[in-house]
């Protein structure tokens, strides 16, 4: 019997590659809203992080996710998800 393909993802943080479901979505909805996905069911484009908050923090430095959606994040946006992540936790 055939074993089914594991999706793997890159973390924008770590640069490391995981099984999609240890990681988080962060999605850039049709109109424009960015914001955590944590059930990866939301519409919009997505990009991933571990469920750690540095890693997080290391994609905001860098501008990761900036880049990966092609516009510009307000910090209250990224308070917002850092908080999120930490109430995950």
């Amino acid at each position: 019997m055939k074993q089914k393909k594991i999706p793997l993802r890159k973390c924008l943080g770590c640069g490391e590659s995981f099984d999609k479901r240890e990681l988080v979505r962060v999605v850039r909805s049709p109109e424009g809203e960015i914001s955590l996905d944590l059930t990866g069911k939301k519409a919009g484009r997505g990009a991933y992080i571990c469920k750690d908050a540095s890693c997080l923090k290391k994609a905001r430095k860098q501008k990761r996710i900036e880049h990966a959606f092609s516009c510009e994040i307000p910090d209250k946006v990224y308070e917002q998800m850092e908080a999120e992540l930490d109430s995950e936790q």
